[in-house]
């Protein structure tokens, strides 16, 4: 018998100043067998530092090769911005771009390699693209504290992020890169 999903709900309070954006949230992710806590956390970080109306997670999840771990659609159902999480390939993000307005990635991994692994490939408009990278230590702390059901406290102000999370606190910059 396969092993199913693991489902987290997140009661979230986001305030991200720098972008004006003020929400509260509750959110469910379905964490895959094969998906790490630090996928997991990157990815609904990536949800909230891009939030906007018509933001979702993807359907098949990490799975999903058809689809970004995050995306926005307009009231069309056209995708207007194509979110990648992790290290992911370079035709992931050429097509991706390719199809939507704006494309971004976030990384819990070494953004060196993540951009080594990118240069000198075609990446559509690919100067555009920006790759968020995330402490690693901060993201392994906060992993390990995810539950099934979290409530927390997001607040970013001048690309510092602030994170309380089931009574923890935790804090990182977020570092902004470029593919080329």
């Amino acid at each position: 018998m396969a092993i199913g999903a693991t489902l987290h709900t997140f009661t979230l309070q986001l305030s991200d100043v720098d972008r004006g954006v003020y929400e509260e949230l509750d959110l469910r992710l379905a964490r895959h067998p094969s998906e790490t806590a630090e996928f997991l956390f990157t990815r609904l970080l990536a949800y909230c530092l891009e939030y906007e109306e018509g933001i979702a997670f993807s359907d098949g999840g990490v799975s999903s090769t058809d689809e970004p771990a995050v995306l926005v659609r307009d009231l069309t159902g056209r995708l207007t911005a194509w979110i990648e999480v992790g290290a992911p390939d370079a035709e992931r993000i050429h097509r991706g771009s390719k199809l939507t307005g704006r494309a971004a990635i976030y990384t819990h991994r070494d953004p060196a390699k993540v951009l080594a692994s990118l240069t000198g490939k075609r990446i559509h408009r690919a100067e555009t693209i920006p790759l968020y990278s995330l402490d690693r230590g901060f993201v392994d702390t906060a992993a390990a504290a995810l539950e099934r059901r979290n409530t927390a406290t997001i607040s970013v102000t001048e690309r510092q992020l602030y994170l309380e999370l089931n009574g923890a606190d935790f804090t990182t910059s977020i570092v902004e890169h470029r593919l080329v």
